[in-house]
């Protein structure tokens, strides 16, 4: 597993993140190919936020944990990550079968822009491209609850249109597709 660390408003010891190397290797073994971790440390409000980020081919999970102390945060990423692998095990079990792990090829991207100039009452303060792969919306909901969203967007496998689930209020999920 590769790791990469980053300190927001703190500095930690080596101490430290040899600790959290130990404790998220060993969630190397659920994934087939070699993972990437992304630990972000910071301070916020007295409290010791961990965020832990793992990716492993097109799979990505995300939890974070906050304390008063900074290896107890580690330790509740660790399992807050265990308790979402083992949540989604036979989801993500049937998806290692059908090679969900393996890289994809980046679909070509569209942006689309407005012909006339708007007002600037908008600002964009972040922009995000990524590709949109084809996928059921079951493996919608399951990457949409496995990055902690609100809501996903992807390619419908089973209508071919563009299409985003997102979590009701309720509890439930909704589905918004594209006409076309």
């Amino acid at each position: 597993m590769k790791f990469t660390f980053t300190e927001k408003k703190v500095d930690l010891s080596k101490r430290l993140h040899n600790y959290a190397e130990k404790k998220v290797g060993k969630l190397d073994r659920y994934f087939r190919t070699e993972a990437e971790a992304n630990l972000v440390f910071s301070v916020e409000k007295d409290r010791n936020k961990v965020e832990l980020t793992i990716r492993s081919g097109s799979t990505t999970l995300r939890v974070s944990e906050s304390t008063s102390d900074m290896y107890a945060s580690v330790d509740a990423a660790v399992t807050s990550m265990e308790r979402q692998l083992r949540k989604h095990k036979t989801r993500l079990e049937k998806r290692l079968r059908t090679a969900a792990f393996t890289p994809t090829e980046p679909e070509e991207l569209t942006s689309f822009a407005p012909d006339e100039e708007e007002e600037e009452e908008f600002h964009v303060v972040r922009t995000k491209k990524f590709p949109i792969k084809p996928m059921t919306v079951d493996e919608a909901i399951l990457e949409m609850d496995l990055i902690g969203h609100t809501f996903f967007a992807f390619k419908n496998e089973d209508s071919g249109v563009f299409a985003v689930v997102y979590k009701r209020n309720d509890g439930g999920y909704g589905l918004i597709e594209d006409e076309t």
